[in-house]
């Protein structure tokens, strides 16, 4: 089953929603969320079978964290391994 992220044509979020995240990889995203206490950031990749999540954060700074860029990294490759 695919999503509509996933299909050819489907829905397409931008900012202010989601932005690309090319710093992790390809096809990887930043999906935005404000709530009353909180930004959160789900990092997001689409592939033609999934929607892999690398990572859920609360993010208190404009730009996203080193060690958040390198943890999505690493499970996006270990995920591919799989």
């Amino acid at each position: 089953m695919t999503t509509l992220l996933q299909r050819s044509g489907g829905e397409r979020l931008g900012l202010p929603h989601s932005r690309p995240m090319r710093a992790i990889g390809p096809r990887c995203h930043e999906l935005r969320i404000q709530d009353r206490e909180a930004t959160w950031r789900i990092v997001y990749r689409t592939d033609a079978d999934a929607v892999i999540i690398a990572e859920v954060f609360s993010k208190k700074s404009p730009q996203t964290p080193a060690a958040t860029v390198a943890t999505c990294r690493k499970r996006l490759q270990e995920y591919d391994r799989a």
